[in-house]
């Protein structure tokens, strides 16, 4: 459908050809306390999109254009859509990679269930001709993801995930 909405159908094959595919279930332990409590970081995933489930116990919160924090309450069969930095930079930055975070409270352990979509090793991402013009001039040079990769595990390594600061280094790594 976003391929679609670009016009952008003949990349389809392409797309599909060098996704990889992680299926994760992810536990957040109860955090045993009335008070909001960081469970996950605020960040911008790395991929190119994540499909989401969440349990009955909400957590996941969007950051929208404003900076506020929207908390996602959702019906127990709904799936989140979310637009990776990897997919953001392909689109040319058509489309942004939301900050999400997971906050809880309470005596509840929280599950959800992602399906990762990554490029597969080897793959240059690069911005489709049809997405650059004079009002959309290219915003990122063509780059080697799983280089990027390898540079940002390393630095996230050493980062403080108890800071709330979110940068994006997908787009400060490849940026024109």
């Amino acid at each position: 459908m976003i391929l679609e909405s670009f016009g952008l159908e003949k990349y389809m094959d392409e797309l599909t050809d060098i996704a990889n595919y992680q299926l994760r279930i992810m536990k957040y332990e109860k955090p045993k306390t009335n008070e909001q409590t960081m469970m996950a970081p605020a960040h911008c995933d790395q991929n190119m999109m994540t499909l989401l489930y969440q349990d009955e116990v909400n957590g996941l919160e969007i950051q929208n254009k404003d900076g506020e924090w929207m908390n996602m309450k959702l019906s127990p069969s709904s799936f989140i859509v979310i637009i990776g930095e990897c997919l953001s930079v392909w689109l040319n930055g058509r489309l942004s990679s939301p900050y999400h975070r997971v906050m809880m409270k309470g005596n509840e352990d929280r599950y959800s269930l992602g399906l990762f979509s990554t490029v597969r090793e080897g793959y240059i991402v690069k911005v489709p001709t049809e997405l650059v013009d004079e009002k959309n001039p290219m915003l990122f040079k063509p780059h080697d993801h799983e280089e990027f990769l390898k540079i940002f595990s390393s630095e996230m390594a050493k980062a403080d995930f108890k800071s709330e600061v979110v940068v994006s280094r997908l787009k400060a790594y490849c940026s024109v």
